[in-house]
């Protein structure tokens, strides 16, 4: 059955997280697959070679310590999952979702996205996890990766949930911005919404003319789109128009080149994630 895959770990992300999720599902009809991901748990490190300084009774009452403290570890670390999805499936019945289903996972928040990704019509993961360093607007280290491994739109959830009331696509021309172009026009998740089509720089008449094309496909749909060209940076010109857009949705391609190109040149999308205080709906 297709679902909407909603990732959480319990950080402070995941109030928002299951916000907009909530607000995905119910416009698209779709029960709620809840995931939270423990990781990879470490291997207990290696007793230091004690030879000379302990005797082998030592020696195994050691290691019998090392073992109980780890397995008290991994259960406590279980617990506390089961309390992060318990609270985040109440947050998502109170919003309204009618079917949710929890799952508590050992391993990689990737190899969830690889074995329920097929499934989802949309995946829904936060801006930041537990790790992340909001001081210095740090990314969650998972969300380039879940992005790049799936061709399934990915919403990003903004810090605080709004109601979604307009949105802004950041048409480059390209096959990931025609791709959004199509599924939102074909799909309920936007149904309704007035919005807007921006281009940036200076287009080749050729990129002008998928613009126009964009434009004219969202309003055979019933649409209530404009489309516009600002002759600015693509960073400048998104991040103005978000700001002027504090209840909108962007929606944009994402990560068109490879990570080591991306390291070099920079990547539009991750400036973008980091910057814009809306939600970011990413296609690949």
């Amino acid at each position: 059955m297709t679902c909407l895959l909603t990732l959480v770990d319990g950080s402070a992300y995941t109030p928002s997280v299951c916000d907009h999720a909530a607000w995905a599902a119910k416009r698209l009809s779709l029960p709620a697959e809840l995931v939270h991901a423990l990781g990879h748990r470490e291997e207990p490190a290696a007793p230091s070679d004690f030879t000379g300084s302990l005797d082998a009774d030592a020696q195994d009452r050691l290691l019998a310590e090392l073992a109980e403290l780890d397995a008290r570890k991994a259960k406590l670390e279980h617990q506390r999952g089961r309390l992060v999805l318990d609270s985040a499936k109440v947050r998502l019945e109170q919003a309204g979702v009618a079917h949710v289903a929890p799952r508590l996972r050992n391993g990689d928040v990737l190899e969830a996205v690889q074995d329920l990704g097929g499934k989802a019509a949309l995946i829904v993961i936060g801006k930041r996890g537990e790790a992340a360093d909001f001081a210095t607007l740090h990314l969650g280290s998972n969300l380039e990766r879940v992005v790049r491994a799936t061709s399934r739109p990915v919403l990003v959830a903004s810090r605080a949930f709004q109601p979604v009331t307009r949105f802004l696509i950041a048409f480059d021309g390209g096959p990931s911005a025609i791709k959004a172009v199509e599924e939102i026009a074909g799909g309920p998740l936007l149904r309704d919404l007035p919005g807007q089509l921006l281009m940036a720089g200076t287009p080749a008449p050729a990129a002008r003319d998928r613009l126009d094309q964009a434009m004219e496909r969202l309003r055979g749909a019933g649409f209530a789109v404009e489309a516009r060209v600002e002759a600015k940076p693509p960073e400048e010109v998104i991040a103005q128009a978000m700001d002027h857009n504090p209840a909108g949705l962007l929606i944009m391609g994402a990560y068109g080149h490879s990570r080591i190109r991306s390291l070099i040149i920079g990547s539009t999308t991750t400036a973008m994630i980091r910057s814009v205080k809306a939600p970011v709906l990413l296609f690949r």
